[in-house]
């Protein structure tokens, strides 16, 4: 058993033997997950995380290699902004999506991570590097909605509020579009958690093209799948467009998303690639952002432009790919 993979019922449901029972066993947890005391955990619970195998700092981003127990390495990236601080957590040790601007996808899939893997990287950065971390984003290396159960369950973890106690509400999963996976996190009773689609284009062929994803689940089978999704009163989803020179940056590419998103409710983040696999794609540059933004916007689209930080340690956006081994 591992205590990283629990929720409190469930540590304290396996501790009732122990003296002072629930309360006690609740006590244990809290001191462990919220404080990083482990000490009074019985030695049959394991309650290590996953080892620090490096760690790279630039302004406002900390990139944290994880060495796993079997060798593979998974990167999280500390993101710091001005009133919070995002940990940006891995799911899979590599991907099986192939996105052409994503350089973990070049590295190919190694395994999908343990609960405690996943959850092990939070306890990490807040308890052994002493982060405050205020947000949690499933958007490191892996496809989240390919390794859906266990998602779920680590997110169970870092919810519990006789722990960790982060909000689901400021915890992300960000997709490349798994039908299935959408419904099943739909399905799993997770109050205000909030889903990012990773969409980048809103053609198929075009789509097909730079997510391999599209092939097996084209644009009108994904917007069934949002169209499911149980979101409450004012919630959205989160559309993430990494725009890239002269492939999806057109007037007509924006007529196409805001066509897509119509009967969707969505805010659209926009954000310039990152230098990736081989040079593939150029960043349009600071005007070409802003250009394709205010065309979204006269289309009536709610879009906002995001900056992209650790580009220069790779740990921006599609840049983890510390090579799993």
């Amino acid at each position: 058993m591992h205590l990283l993979a629990c929720t409190c019922d469930v540590f304290s449901a396996c501790m009732h033997t122990v003296p002072g029972g629930r309360e006690h066993a609740v006590d244990l947890y809290r001191r462990a997950l919220k404080y990083g005391d482990c000490s009074g955990v019985p030695p049959e619970i394991d309650c290590r995380a996953p080892a620090i195998d490096a760690m790279v700092e630039s302004e406002g981003a900390v990139k944290v290699v994880f060495r796993l127990d079997d060798g593979a390495r998974v990167e999280s990236v500390v993101i710091g902004l001005p009133r919070r601080t995002t940990l940006c957590v891995s799911s899979q040790a590599g991907c099986r999506m192939g996105c052409l601007f994503c350089t973990t996808g070049a590295h190919g899939f190694v395994r999908d991570l343990r609960t405690e893997e996943i959850v092990g990287q939070l306890f990490a950065v807040r308890h052994v590097l002493g982060r405050t971390v205020d947000n949690i984003v499933f958007m490191g290396m892996g496809e989240p909605l390919d390794n859906t159960a266990t998602v779920v369950q680590a997110i169970r973890v870092i919810s519990d509020q006789r722990g960790f106690d982060i909000a689901l509400r400021r915890i992300t999963v960000s997709t490349a579009g798994l039908p299935d996976g959408i419904r099943q996190l739909g399905a799993a009773g997770l109050p205000g958690l909030r889903l990012a689609l990773s969409l980048n284009a809103a053609n198929d062929h075009l789509r097909s093209r730079l997510m391999p994803v599209n092939r097996r689940y084209p644009l009108a089978v994904l917007k069934q799948a949002l169209q499911s999704y149980p979101l409450r009163k004012k919630e959205v989803f989160f559309i993430e467009y990494v725009l890239l020179k002269g492939v999806n940056d057109t007037p007509g590419h924006a007529v196409e998303l805001a066509r897509f998103l119509s009967d969707i409710p969505a805010r659209v983040n926009v954000i310039g690639c990152n230098p990736g696999p081989a040079g593939r794609f150029e960043n349009p540059g600071e005007e070409g952002l802003r250009r394709f933004c205010a065309l979204l916007a006269r289309e009536g689209v709610f879009v906002r432009l995001r900056s992209s930080r650790g580009q220069d340690i790779q740990a921006a956006c599609g840049q983890l790919g510390a090579a799993p081994r």
